[in-house]
C-alpha cells in the first residue's frame, strides 16, 4: 500500500415472477411518512438519481420535453412497496437532475392497470384534443385488464392540455385492440418523411415488435413486423425507436431499434439490446453487418426498460432506464421506496468495424453538482500495488481515469471500500473485458442471482490504453469505458462507512494518466449540498 500526492483543484416482495410491465389518490404531493427517517436520507438511498419519495417503482414512461420542462413518468404503485396498482407517478425538472414530485397522472381504474408506454407533444394538434394555440400533449399507453378470466391488453391514449398537471382519458378508448394477451409497452414517435406518427409496440411472447402509423393519434394501421432476431430468451418488452447520426459522416444516418429482454440478458435476468438499420415509415429493415451477434445496451445486471425522451432540444438523444433487475426488483433490502433510475445518458453512434454502434455519455447537466476536483496525472502502478489516499473517498461521486495497461495482467479500482466490503471494478487484458464483481459489496444475500457471477463486457484497447468513466451513487455503480462505447450498471448494497477507494494493479505494471475525482451534491436534500 502506498500514498500518490494529491493535487486539489477547487472548480466550479419475494421476487415477482411477472414478464408483465409497470401521488396519492387525494391528489396531493407525495410525502413519505413523517415518522420515519427523513425524506432521501434513508440507507442506500441514491442521492443525484430518481427515485420516488415512497412505494413501489419500475420502468420509465412518456418521456417528453415541453415549454422548459422534462417529464417523467413512471410505472408506479400508489399503495406500496411491491409491484401492483400500476398507475402513472409523475416529475418534472428542468435540467434532468432535480426533480419535482407531482400527483400520480394516470391511475388504475375499472379494473385496467395502466401498464407502461410513451408521451409526446401533438405540435399540430392532429388529434383534435387541444387547439392550434394549446396543442395537447398526449401520453400512449397499454391498458392491462386485470381480470383472470379476461387476460388482455390493448393500447390507449390519455392527454393533458395544461402541461401535464392533469389528465384526461379518451373516451373512445382503446385506439388499439387486437384481442391479444400480450401486446405492450406502445413508443410514438413523428416520422417527419411521412407526415405520420409511429407507434412500435411489443408482442412480448412472439419475440416480435410492431409498426403501427397513424395521421392523427386515434386511428392506427398495421404496417409491419421486426422479429424474431437478436436474443429471444425471454419476452420483449419496451421497444424504442430513434435516428441518429453517424459520427464522422456528414449526412449519414442510421435507424436504432431498441428491445428489453427478460429474462435472457447478457448478466442474467433483465436488459436490453438494440438493431441497426434503416426505417421508412413502415418497415424497419436491420444492417446486414449488424447481424453477426447481439448488440447489448448495457452489460450489467441492473439497467431495464430503457426509454428515450421525445421533442428534445437541439436534436438531442437523452434516454434513462430503471435501474433494477426483475430476479430480485422485490427485495432489495430498501425502504420505504423500492426503485431508481439511472442517470439520464445522451446518445450517439460512432462508426465501427461492425458499422454504426451506440455510446452513451452521462448528460453534461451532471456537472451542476460537481463540489470541489481531485486531479493526479502520472500515477504508475506496479504489480501487486494496491494504492489510495485518504482524501479520495465517498458514497457519491464521478471519478474519470485515462489508463495505459502497459504489462499488466490486470489493473482496476475498488469503490465503497470497508472493512470486508468492496466493489470491484477492472479491466483483464487476456480475456479483453471489462468487468465489475459486487460479490463483496455488502448485502449480497438479497436474492441466489444477486452476487452469482462477475459482469462483463468485450472491451478492446485503444494502443493500450483505455478510459474510465465512473458514476457511484450510494446503492448504484454505473461504468462508461472507453467513452462511453461499453457499460456496466449495477446495484449494491454497502455500509455507509464503506467509502474508501483503491487503485490496484496485477501481474505488470499501469500507467494512469490522468484521474480527476468530483464529490457530487445530493440533488434531494439541500443540507447535504453544504
Amino acid at each position: 500500500m502506498r500514498l500518490w500526492k494529491l493535487k486539489n483543484i477547487m472548480s466550479g416482495f419475494i421476487c415477482l415472477c411477472f414478464v408483465l410491465a409497470g401521488c396519492k389518490r387525494d391528489g396531493q404531493h407525495m410525502e413519505p411518512d413523517q415518522s420515519r427517517s427523513p425524506a432521501y436520507s434513508e440507507p442506500h438511498r441514491p442521492q443525484f438519481h430518481f427515485t420516488p419519495p415512497e412505494n413501489w417503482m419500475n420502468d420509465p414512461n412518456g418521456l417528453v420535453y415541453h415549454e422548459g420542462e422534462y417529464h417523467l413518468f413512471y410505472q408506479y404503485n400508489p399503495y406500496g412497496e411491491q409491484w401492483g396498482h400500476m398507475s402513472w407517478g409523475h416529475a418534472v425538472s428542468d435540467d434532468m437532475l432535480h426533480w419535482e414530485h407531482l400527483p400520480v397522472a394516470l391511475e388504475e381504474e375499472n379494473g385496467i392497470m395502466i401498464f407502461s408506454g410513451s408521451a409526446v407533444v401533438d405540435r399540430q394538434n392532429t388529434s383534435g384534443l387541444g387547439t392550434a394555440d394549446n396543442p395537447p400533449m398526449v401520453a400512449v399507453y397499454t391498458g392491462h385488464y386485470t381480470d383472470e378470466d379476461n387476460p388482455r391488453q390493448d393500447q390507449r391514449i390519455a392527454y393533458s392540455l395544461d402541461n401535464g398537471r392533469s389528465w384526461t382519458k379518451y373516451t373512445a378508448n382503446p385506439v388499439i385492440d387486437e384481442a391479444m394477451e400480450n401486446f405492450r409497452d406502445p413508443k410514438v414517435i413523428w416520422h417527419t418523411e411521412t407526415e405520420r406518427w409511429i407507434m412500435v409496440v411489443a408482442l412480448p411472447t412472439r419475440h416480435k415488435v410492431r409498426f403501427y402509423s397513424s395521421p392523427n393519434l386515434l386511428d392506427w394501421k398495421l404496417e409491419s413486423e421486426f422479429g424474431p432476431a437478436g436474443a429471444t430468451g425471454g419476452v420483449w418488452e419496451c421497444p424504442d425507436l430513434f435516428e441518429l447520426p453517424v459520427d464522422g459522416r456528414e449526412g449519414e444516418s442510421r435507424w436504432v431499434l431498441q428491445v428489453d429482454l427478460n429474462p435472457g440478458s447478457v448478466a442474467g435476468g433483465s436488459g436490453g439490446q438494440y438493431f441497426v438499420g434503416s426505417f421508412d415509415g413502415k418497415t424497419f429493415s436491420r444492417d446486414e453487418h449488424a447481424r453477426e451477434r447481439t448488440n447489448w445496451v448495457d452489460y450489467g445486471k441492473d439497467f431495464y426498460a430503457v426509454q428515450s425522451f421525445s421533442n428534445m432540444p437541439d436534436n438531442r438523444r437523452v434516454w434513462l432506464a430503471w435501474m433494477n433487475n426483475w430476479q430480485y426488483a422485490g427485495v432489495i433490502p430498501v425502504k420505504p421506496w423500492r426503485g431508481a433510475m439511472t442517470v439520464p445518458r445522451e446518445l450517439g453512434l460512432a462508426m465501427t468495424e461492425q458499422g454504426p454502434r451506440l455510446y452513451q455519455q452521462p448528460v453534461p447537466e451532471l456537472q451542476q453538482i460537481y463540489k470541489e476536483r481531485h486531479q493526479m496525472e502520472d500515477i504508475q502502478l506496479t504489480a501487486g500495488e494496491d494504492v489510495r489516499h485518504d482524501q479520495l473517498r465517498g458514497t457519491a461521486f464521478r471519478m474519470k481515469m485515462t489508463v495505459r495497461m502497459e504489462d499488466a495482467k490486470q489493473f482496476g479500482v475498488r469503490v465503497r471500500k470497508g472493512e470486508s466490503e468492496e466493489t470491484v471494478i477492472g479491466y483483464d487484458v487476456a480475456q479483453e473485458q471489462l468487468f465489475v464483481d459486487r460479490k463483496k459489496s455488502g448485502e449480497v444475500k438479497v436474492h441466489e442471482s444477486f452476487a452469482d457471477t462477475v459482469q462483463a463486457a468485450p472491451l478492446e484497447t485503444d494502443n493500450q490504453y483505455i478510459t474510465l468513466d465512473i458514476l457511484v451513487d450510494h446503492s448504484s455503480v454505473e461504468v462508461f469505458a472507453n467513452e462511453g462505447r461499453r457499460l456496466i450498471t449495477n446495484r449494491i448494497f454497502p455500509r455507509a462507512a464503506s467509502d474508501r477507494i483503491e487503485l490496484f494493479s496485477r501481474g505488470g505494471t499501469v500507467h494512469i494518466d490522468t484521474l480527476t475525482f468530483w464529490p457530487l451534491k445530493s440533488v434531494w436534500n439541500t443540507a447535504q449540498q453544504q
